[in-house]
C-alpha cells in the first residue's frame, strides 16, 4: 500500500463571480486548470452582505455538474426545470446541468455570515446532453461519524459503516467534511484510481510521510497517486477531502458550458440566444 503524498500546494486566490460574490478560487486558476474530473472550485464567505447580497442570478450551465455545500447562511435555488428548493448550514445541492439548465443561487438573508463551496465536475460526453437532474440533500440526511478526536460529515463515498447520500454521478465521488482535534491523526484508504485532493478550510495539517511546506487556511492540496491517506492536525483543523474517477476526455471551455469540442461550445451559446437551450 502507497502513500498519497503532497504533488501541489495551491492558495487560493480572491475573485468575484455571478453579481459581484467575493469569493477564493483555487482550481481554474493559472496555478491549477483543473484536476480531472474537477474543473472549478470555489470558497465563498463573508459577515459582509456586500460580499455577497448580490447573490447569482440567473445563468446558464451545460456539460457540467455543480456542487454547493454550505456551511452557514440560506440559499434559494430555482431552475428552469421548476424545481425551487432552499439550502442552509450543512445542506448539499449536487446538480447536474447536462444538456441544458438556467438556475439562480440567491442569499435569504440581508446580514449575517454566509459561508459555502461550489465544486464543478465534468460530465463524461456520453452524458454531456442527457436530461439535467439534482439532488438537494437536507444537513439531516447527512450522515456523521465522531468520536473523541474527529467529526466527519459524509456526503458522499463511505467511512467505515456510513454512506453519504450523494447516488447517481458518474465519478464514483468521495466528499468528506472532516474536523480534527489538535494533534490527531486521520487515516483514509481512496482507491488509487480516483483523483484527489483535500481542501483546509482552517486550521494547519501535515499530509503524508514526507516534508512540504506549511498548509494553513484557504489552502487546495492535490495528491499524488497512492491509496493510503494520512493527515495529522498540526491544530485543531477542518478541511474537505474530495476524489473522484477521471473522465481522460477532451475539455473545452466557454464560461458556463464544458464540452469537448470548441464546435460544441459554439452551438451552446448560439442554443442560448436562440432559445433552444433548457433541455427537460
Amino acid at each position: 500500500m502507497s502513500t498519497r503524498e503532497v504533488k501541489q500546494i495551491v492558495e487560493a486566490i480572491q475573485t468575484s463571480d455571478g453579481a459581484g460574490v467575493k469569493l477564493k478560487r483555487s482550481i481554474g486558476v493559472p496555478e491549477l486548470d483543473f484536476i480531472d474530473p474537477f474543473l472549478m472550485f470555489d470558497e465563498f464567505g463573508s459577515e459582509n452582505k456586500d460580499d455577497y447580497i448580490a447573490g447569482f442570478p440567473p445563468h446558464p450551465h451545460r456539460g457540467i455538474e455543480t456542487v454547493t455545500y454550505m456551511l452557514a447562511g440560506r440559499f434559494k435555488h430555482e431552475d428552469s426545470t421548476g424545481s425551487k428548493d432552499e439550502m442552509g448550514p450543512g445542506s448539499v445541492q449536487w446538480m447536474s446541468a447536462a444538456g441544458g439548465i438556467i438556475h439562480s443561487e440567491m442569499p435569504m438573508m440581508k446580514e449575517g455570515k454566509l459561508h459555502g463551496f461550489q465544486l464543478w465536475v465534468n460530465m463524461p460526453a456520453k452524458l454531456k446532453m442527457s436530461k439535467p437532474s439534482y439532488q438537494n440533500i437536507e444537513s439531516s440526511n447527512i450522515p456523521e461519524f465522531k468520536d473523541q478526536e474527529k467529526k466527519i460529515e459524509i456526503i458522499a463515498g463511505r467511512y467505515k459503516n456510513k454512506t453519504g447520500p450523494v447516488k447517481g454521478t458518474s465519478i464514483d465521488p468521495i466528499y468528506l467534511d472532516v474536523q480534527l482535534k489538535n494533534e490527531a491523526i486521520f487515516d483514509y484508504i481512496i482507491p488509487s484510481s480516483r483523483n484527489v485532493f483535500v481542501y483546509l478550510v482552517s486550521g494547519e495539517i501535515k499530509i503524508g510521510n514526507k516534508v512540504h511546506n506549511k498548509l494553513k487556511n484557504s489552502t487546495l492540496i492535490s495528491l499524488a497517486d497512492g491509496n493510503d491517506l494520512r493527515i495529522l492536525s498540526v491544530k485543531e483543523s477542518q478541511f474537505l477531502i474530495i476524489a473522484g474517477k477521471p473522465i481522460g476526455e477532451p475539455i473545452a471551455r466557454g464560461g458556463p458550458f464544458v464540452m469537448n469540442t470548441k464546435q460544441e461550445i459554439i452551438k451552446a451559446v448560439q442554443d442560448y440566444h436562440n432559445g433552444n437551450f433548457v433541455q427537460k
